[in-house]
């Protein structure tokens, strides 16, 4: 039965991506991937409430799995550069024509695209009313506003026409940005519209992928490490991966069948600690996510995590302090996800240092990225391997084949912080 099943599904995908329906033209797919280069960069005014700002993103994924479908909720390969902020990555997304440009979060945990944050949304000639209206919460925010297809233009030579997206009428936590760029599963946009309807919303990569722009139903995302509040310092590849990145092969598991983890770009992993293997996290599941800052562990494993280093809570950061004894003593962590095994070294685990002061730590002090998710293991979303871990490793979304990819970088054993 099962097996039918997944032949069915099979099919389904191979009828709707890959050949035409009656009337339509056959997609040809000459493209290439494109590069999109983004940045990462520190919120200020938020960084005092990392901690805080991760576990209510991390409540908002446990509770949508609740939620009734349907029912709004408020409160080339192309590559694209992209900049780093310890908070977000932002990318530069023109929209309509001629475009106006607005710079968005890159986020695996969302698939909505939506303006109007900060500048404002404008109309041109592409602009064209859908009607609906859209609402998406994101845990420490949420959006209001009207839905709109339009051009949107995400790298040259990687123009997409008819791109559902969302301009604001009203939005809250997104201070110094226009919105999001959302590259999450395309169920996730689910029940985001008003009237209520149970219609998913194509992203864009999804409609990348069907108007033929990129060779592949993917997305490859490089981050980097680094000490400035602001820097362009990585890149999103649409349609295939770009092996300048990563040093070793890329390792790809199965999205995780666990709910609600299954529900995001979610995976099956255990974390151990040092030489002797000792276990911080059992086998269990959690998700990957470009807009989490930290490395959420359940509240158990980040206990034994912090009995294990000896870290103490700081009131100022939210975030676990060493002494400089005990960094000394600092052991890798290791992430056994599939058949292999990734090394997350001592100085992975730190917060940048050069950026102390910016959370509101002291200058000199040495803190852990590792962080409480705010709930006990065995719920079905123990972990969340946030930018901070991502950041080391090469990361591919291969969204056709419902998989995730890693690979190590030439930052995966770096002494950046």
């Amino acid at each position: 039965m099962f097996a039918g099943i997944r032949l069915a599904s099979v099919l389904l995908c191979f009828l709707t991506l890959g050949f035409p329906q009656p009337g339509e033209a056959l997609v040809v797919r000459n493209a290439s991937p494109v590069t999109l280069p983004i940045a990462r960069r520190l919120n200020v005014t938020g960084a005092a409430n990392l901690v805080k700002l991760d576990q209510a993103r991390a409540k908002a994924f446990k509770s949508r799995s609740k939620a009734h479908i349907g029912k709004t909720r408020r409160a080339d390969v192309f590559n694209t550069p992209i900049t780093n902020e310890a908070v977000d990555y932002v990318a530069s997304v023109g929209v309509g024509s001629p475009p106006t440009e607005y710079s968005l979060l890159i986020d695996t945990g969302s698939s909505n695209t939506w303006v109007g944050a900060g500048k404002a949304f404008v109309r041109t000639s592409t602009t064209k009313a859908t009607g609906n209206l859209v609402s998406v919460t994101y845990g420490s925010g949420f959006v209001f506003g009207e839905e709109f297809t339009d051009q949107v233009t995400l790298a040259p030579g990687l123009v997409i026409q008819n791109q559902a997206i969302g301009a604001a009428l009203e939005s809250q936590g997104f201070d110094g940005v226009d919105g999001i760029i959302g590259i999450g599963p395309v169920d996730l946009t689910c029940g985001t519209l008003i009237p209520a309807v149970t219609d998913c919303i194509p992203t864009v990569t999804d409609n990348a992928f069907t108007q033929g722009l990129i060779p592949a139903h993917e997305i490859g995302i490089s981050f980097a490490p680094t000490q400035s509040l602001e820097a362009t310092n990585g890149e999103l590849t649409f349609g295939g991966i770009d092996g300048s990145k990563f040093t070793g092969p890329l390792n790809f598991v199965p999205i995780t069948s666990t709910s609600p983890a299954n529900e995001f770009v979610g995976i099956d992993q255990s974390v151990t600690y040092g030489s002797d293997g000792t276990v911080v996290l059992a086998a269990t599941s959690g998700i990957t996510d470009t807009g989490t800052t930290l490395l959420l562990l359940a509240s158990d494993a980040f206990a034994t995590y912090q009995n294990l280093t000896g870290g103490v809570l700081d009131n100022d950061t939210g975030l676990l302090k060493l002494t400089p004894a005990q960094f000394a003593n600092l052991q890798s962590l290791f992430f056994h996800i599939g058949e292999t095994t990734f090394e997350f070294t001592p100085n992975a685990q730190l917060w940048p240092r050069a950026l102390n002061t910016a959370i509101g730590g002291q200058a000199d002090a040495i803190y852990l990225i590792v962080s409480d998710l705010g709930s006990l293991s065995g719920e079905g979303l123990d972990f969340i391997n946030g930018m901070t871990f991502l950041e080391r490793f090469y990361y591919v979304f291969d969204i056709a084949n419902s998989r995730v990819g890693f690979a190590t970088t030439k930052f995966t054993d770096a002494t950046t912080n």
